[in-house]
């Protein structure tokens, strides 16, 4: 039997992509298309009393203009109609217009006239809090009324047992993705029928979204899901679909909106900033007794993902360490600023970023090494102290609170242990001369393994003999297609390169859950697993029935059923004698008696220069454990990835708000400070020699956790290089200098 799992294998998409052959959303093109432009808000808060668009309808090649008085009423969210008169942060949609090129839509924006009555805003999301704020949304800034609140034992208890409490306060900030792709979307209209091309990581998701935010039948919405230049997480939680649908059936026209670079840093969405405070309660011989964290975190003017942000910000204090006394308070918080969304990780680096600076502080309160104190408390395999709540028979949420429940595998130790070894973690760095300064520095991290939503995959044998895959789920840039269709290849028993695939288009594909929570290889890859098993055994059937043998003497090749005899019936054959064969698979992943978690312990040793404040990365050990490794360089190109991504976090990138005005500042690659092919260090990556029994094939999740760790592991290393503890980020020189100033003036006194 061809082996196709633990095989680096080409990605699917690479060919094309090589050869510019893939199309993306902004590359379609279609007859008649107009182009569409949106008038953005130069307030942070204002109501809408008119808006004056004749000046724009009467320009010649002016084919459509939308307002918030003439749009359809529906929602794209609970709190985000398709445009509204009130607007709520600088760069909020306020009128959209359809013409021939993009001059003159340009021209167009600028024509119309808008009277706004100005409100009072908050950028804040502390201020946000105060009961005198202005709400930004009727209800309050506190979405839901009250915080969220997990816990397990009692941490007063749990602190009064310590000889040692440490606490801080750590602040993260709003953090673009940057994608070098921006958002684009092209709607076009058949009668009722309408077909949306976009950037998506779910296209039976936007089209459920968008049936309910037009109006229309589910049946009547087709989106096809073309390739990603970039996703992260957060392609799909603007208007602009749904906008570009309004405009192309009011100009009876196909319409394509593409985000400017501005506007994809403004309107688009970016991680959640956060304030974050930690208390960790330990005894003099290391044992952590409770620990509590606190998050406020800024959703901005529209809740996007917050609730389900705030909520995993939280699971690393709960959850990482063995300790019976936790507790985690999550406030979210609306403020007049641009969205947050979703953003790979999805507030796990904000609250790990916090609890692991804390548990360095800890482990030097009671005179013991970082990995010391991380071995002797990391949650185990047996999972944490307590008792179970789930019923036995429900499958176990993949972000638990309650105790008493193992998990299916967990290599945390394994990535200490390899992690700190691989970097030399016992040996002294050696020191260059003044104003350079090294250090050491890591970081543990929990996630979620990868359990997700109802799945469904299907296998076809077609009419031509082509043997497909097919699945509505979104590779976003991480190369889902190409592991799962190694999935399929490997339960099939065929090369992975027999398979065709059909991924993503929301008419042709079986209904399938967005891409999201690093799910997609475990939850999808269950379904592909199943779907390949059954479509084996329906082959195999046929066979049977085309030779007259046993099907327990045949076996499946690469052309079709054959017998050790070498008598054969090909693909091709069997697919005429049956006109075809089709096999679906739905999964509801996860399990009833284990927590499905992915682990990883990261390391890092930087340079600081005390003249400059400048942060140099000099070495980066990432260790995970996400189960067996399907495709080994996809999974290298993951963890290096998620690592150079957030080392922006860390070190220089954010969005800026001017509190003053509510514009965002930096909007821009100028200015928004990513860091470029040389700011990278080397980074080794190793994977725990873990199987999971859950996961397809012993898989669990790898996409999002190599995010986690970077920062805290940065900061750390920061600490010991130079004595003083990073409580914000980024680490820009400007502020490594001013802790510096602060560290010198302290020694004087």
């Amino acid at each position: 039997m061809t082996v196709n799992i633990g095989k680096s294998v080409p990605r699917r998409d690479l060919p094309d992509k090589l050869t510019g052959e893939a199309k993306y959303a902004a590359d379609i093109q279609l007859r008649g298309m107009l182009v569409g432009k949106i008038l953005r808000s130069p307030h942070p808060h204002a109501k809408i009393l008119s808006i004056d668009a004749s000046g724009a309808e009467a320009m010649g090649g002016v084919h459509a203009v939308v307002t918030p008085f003439d749009v359809p009423g529906g929602n794209i969210a609970p709190d985000l109609p398709i445009l509204d008169t009130e607007v709520r942060f600088v760069g909020d949609e306020v009128a959209a217009v359809a013409a021939e090129d993009e001059d003159v839509a340009r021209e167009a924006i600028a024509q119309i006239a808008v009277d706004y009555e100005v409100l009072p805003f908050v950028t804040d999301m502390r201020e946000a809090l105060n009961s005198d704020s202005t709400p930004v949304h009727r209800g309050g800034n506190l979405v839901g009324g009250e915080p969220i609140t997990l816990g397990r034992g009692n941490v007063e208890e749990g602190f009064a047992e310590a000889d040692v409490i440490v606490e801080d306060t750590f602040t993260t900030p709003a953090h673009s993705g940057a994608a070098l792709e921006p958002r684009a979307a092209v709607a076009s209209w058949e009668g009722d029928k309408l077909t949306v091309w976009k950037s998506t990581r779910g296209a039976h998701a936007d089209r459920l979204m968008l049936s309910i935010a037009l109006g229309v039948s589910l049946d009547d919405v087709r989106v096809i899901g073309v390739n990603m230049g970039a996703g992260y997480g957060n392609k799909d939680e603007t208007r602009l679909s749904v906008l570009a649908a309004v405009l192309a059936h009011r100009a009876g026209r196909p319409v394509k909106i593409e985000a400017t670079r501005e506007e994809e840093f403004v309107a688009g969405r970016h991680r959640h900033g956060t304030i974050t405070t930690v208390k960790m309660g330990v005894k003099n011989d290391g044992t952590v007794t409770a620990v509590h964290a606190t998050t406020i975190m800024d959703t901005g003017a529209y809740l996007s993902s917050g609730p389900g942000v705030v909520r995993r910000a939280g699971q690393g204090a709960v959850y990482l360490y063995r300790c019976p006394n936790v507790r985690y308070d999550g406030y979210l918080t609306y403020t007049n600023t641009p969205s947050g969304g979703s953003y790979r990780a999805l507030g796990a680096p904000q609250g790990h970023f916090a609890l692991e600076v804390i548990a360095d502080l800890a482990a030097e309160a009671v005179g013991m090494d970082p990995v010391e104190f991380r071995l002797k408390n990391h949650v185990g395999p047996e999972g944490q102290p307590g008792e179970r709540v789930t019923p036995v028979n429900d499958i176990m949420d993949t972000q638990p609170v309650e105790g008493g429940v193992p998990f299916s595998s967990n290599g945390i130790r394994e990535c200490i242990e390899k992690g700190a070894d691989a970097f030399g973690w016992s040996e002294e760095l050696p020191q260059t001369d003044d104003p350079l300064r090294r250090g050491k520095g890591m970081a543990i991290f929990i996630y979620r393994g990868g359990a997700g939503g109802r799945s469904v995959a299907r296998m076809r044998l077609e009419q031509d003999g082509v043997l497909r895959l097919e699945s509505g789920v979104m590779d976003v840039g991480e190369g889902s297609y190409t592991v799962l269709t190694q999935v399929a290849a490997e339960s099939l028993g065929i090369d992975y390169g027999v398979l065709e695939t059909t991924f993503g288009d929301s008419a042709t594909t079986p209904d399938s859950p967005i891409t999201a929570g690093s799910t997609v290889t475990f939850s999808a890859g269950l379904a592909v697993k199943e779907a390949a098993s059954g479509m084996r055994e329906r082959l195999l059937e046929a066979g049977s029935n085309a030779l007259g043998l046993p099907v327990s003497e045949l076996d499946l090749s690469d052309a079709g059923v054959v017998h050790s005899s070498g008598t054969a019936v090909t693909f091709g054959e069997l697919a005429l004698r049956t006109g075809g064969i089709e096999h679906e698979a739905a999964v509801s992943p996860g399990s009833t008696d284990y927590i499905v978690n992915s682990f990883g312990a990261h390391f890092a040793e930087v340079e600081v220069n005390t003249d400059t404040g400048q942060v140099r990365v000099i070495r980066y050990v990432a260790t995970h454990d996400s189960g067996r490794i399907l495709n080994p360089m996809l999974a290298v190109n993951q963890v290096e990835g998620g690592v150079s991504q957030m080392l922006g976090f860390a070190l220089s990138e954010q969005m800026i708000t001017d509190h003053n005005s509510g514009a965002t500042l930096n909007a821009s690659f100028l200015e928004h400070k990513s860091p470029t092919i040389l700011e990278y260090p080397d980074i080794q990556v190793i994977f725990a020699d873990v199987v999971d029994p859950v996961g397809p094939y012993g898989a669990k999740a790898l996409g999002e956790p190599p995010s986690i760790g970077v920062a805290p592991a940065v900061a750390n290393a920061i600490r010991d290089a130079v004595g003083i503890e990073v409580r914000e980020l980024p680490a820009t020189p400007d502020r490594i200098l001013d802790l510096l100033a602060e560290k010198e003036e302290g020694s004087i006194r």
